[in-house]
């Protein structure tokens, strides 16, 4: 588990050292002896810059942000009276989110991805503030976030700052499994809401966090997706006597991208001697079709998206992403664009590619499943059909889901629309590309269940042979939870069951104690 959080139960937050396996982890994290907190070096550097802006108002020069309108708006000074009303109004209007909350994990991978870009010293922000969105993390306070409305840049404005409305004590927030107000909860437990002094409400909402966070939680299914492809194409192959020929590595070393290495090195790795294979070496099938051939070729082109979005993530996650921005050291405040989320969104509509194209061939193999004139296996996976119908439509809501996904690949990244009178006039549309690949993430879990469905069936069909140990254990670990098919029941519940051995993760840790670790 958290063996990387400095040998303790600690994660400690410096804007340098997060990425997408401790953000997952610490997001996910159930039980309440994981702390979060900050770094000695982080707080220097938010006191020294937390001056900065103290001086700046002090001297009463217009700097845009801290004393000035926002937006459209910067060329309105705002008088220093003024100052904490302008960080509570900017708040309050930008709270403008629509649709359901998030989750509670990705509500908590915000918090610590925004947590983690002010603790870089360069925001000005009263580190007062920071140590209190903390301390939501911690308690597991979770502020009410809709999940629409940002066009992912300046900042995931109207999302952060219903994060921001629930740090100053008036915005929602669940707790202990119940929506309550944050004002009552903070009462309860003896805090203080925060009060905002200049910049801070700002700071607070100016940045790629909930696209970061999006993309950070995709990134780290999306690599498991990935391990759960190869074992269930394997576990097809057998239940449908398909070969591994086509996955010799003679073959893969003349076309070396290195997802296709891995996936064939894992394909190999999932089928070495088994006794279903063994057992058809004379018969008269040459060649696969292709969804069972070319996985290699398919799985290893879905894992670069994979390998992309994460290099692009992770270098996110300790990026400074807010406006403007404080250089102490130099005594400069400047006016940028970090904030723009270009490089998330690419990257997530990408990856949302890769996950689609996994659900599309898995798809095509539970069709391979379903015809006895390929699989040379009773139709639709039953012994009695006519009377019975089997997985005939398991199969069609599987084709459901993959169509689903070509839909959400249409790209979010190359719209823009004007906002802010024009001045905010090209913008990234990071969080649509985000709430996308979840979806797609959604549906390819479900399609490679459906997957798993069939072919822990069609593998009883090549009994008294058996498959390899990692494939039997696979086997095994279904029929734990799905008892083997006789007659027509409620598929329903069956394929919800293998849907959570995925989402809890069950069947790779198993499969990885038999032959090793699956790349």
């Amino acid at each position: 588990g958290f063996e990387q959080m400095n040998n303790s139960n600690e994660l400690i937050l410096s804007g340098k050292e997060l990425d997408v396996q401790k953000l997952h982890e610490a997001s996910y994290n159930k039980s309440s002896n994981l702390k979060i907190s900050i770094s000695p070096e982080s707080l220097k550097k938010m006191v020294a810059s937390r001056e900065f802006i103290t001086d700046i108002v002090k001297k009463g020069d217009p700097v845009y942000g801290i004393n000035t309108g926002f937006g459209a708006l910067a060329t309105k000074f705002i008088p220093e009276k003024d100052l904490a009303t302008l960080q509570v109004n900017l708040i309050r209007s930008h709270c403008t989110g629509i649709g359901d909350p998030y989750s509670r994990e990705l509500t908590r991978a915000i918090m610590i991805l925004r947590a983690n870009c002010l603790c870089s010293g360069f925001s000005g922000i009263n580190p007062s503030i920071v140590e209190l969105l903390v301390d939501f993390i911690n308690l597991d306070i979770i502020p009410f976030i809709p999940k629409k409305g940002s066009v992912g840049a300046s900042g995931d404005l109207a999302p952060l700052a219903h994060l921001a409305l629930a740090l100053i004590g008036e915005g929602d927030v669940f707790y202990n499994g119940q929506k309550r107000s944050s004002q009552e909860v903070l009462k309860g437990l003896g805090k203080t809401p925060a009060i905002l002094g200049p910049k801070d409400g700002l700071a607070l909402i100016n940045g790629t966090a909930v696209m970061a966070a999006l993309g950070a939680i995709a990134v780290e299914e999306a690599s498991k997706i990935m391990k759960l492809a190869d074992i269930t194409c394997a576990l097809t192959a057998d239940g449908i006597k398909g070969t591994s020929k086509a996955y010799d590595m003679d073959i893969s070393n003349l076309k070396p991208h290195k997802g296709q290495l891995d996936s064939a090195s894992n394909l190999n790795k999932l089928l070495e001697n088994s006794n279903v294979m063994a057992s058809h070496e004379d018969c008269g099938r040459v060649q696969d079709p292709y969804s069972l051939r070319c996985a290699p070729q398919v799985h290893g082109a879905c894992r670069q998206t994979l390998h992309h979005a994460q290099e692009v993530i992770n270098t996110e996650l300790n990026s400074v992403t807010d406006n403007p921005l404080i250089f102490t050291d130099q005594k400069k405040v400047i006016s940028g664009g970090n904030f723009h989320g270009e490089a998330l969104a690419f990257c997530m509509d990408y990856l949302a590619m890769g996950i689609s194209e996994i659900c599309n061939i898995s798809e095509r193999r539970i069709e391979k499943m379903m015809n006895p004139s390929f699989s040379e296996l009773p139709a639709f996976l039953t012994k009695n059909s006519g009377l019975n119908s089997g997985l005939m439509i398991a199969h069609v809501s599987a084709a459901a889901l993959t169509s689903e996904n070509k839909v959400y690949c249409h790209p979010a990244s190359t719209d823009s629309i004007p906002t802010s009178t024009d001045k905010e006039d090209h913008v990234s549309m990071g969080v649509t590309s985000g709430l996308k690949l979840h979806e797609v993430v959604k549906n390819a879990k479900a399609c490679l269940a459906i997957e798993l469905l069939c072919n822990s069936q069609a593998l009883e069909f090549q009994r008294p042979q058996k498959s390899t140990p990692a494939l039997e254990k696979v086997y095994s670990l279904i029929r734990e939870v799905v008892p083997s098919i006789e007659e027509d029941r409620v598929f329903y519940h069956d394929i919800q069951k293998i849907i959570d051995l995925i989402e809890n993760n069950k069947i790779i840790p198993e499969v990885e104690k038999i032959i090793g670790e699956l790349k």
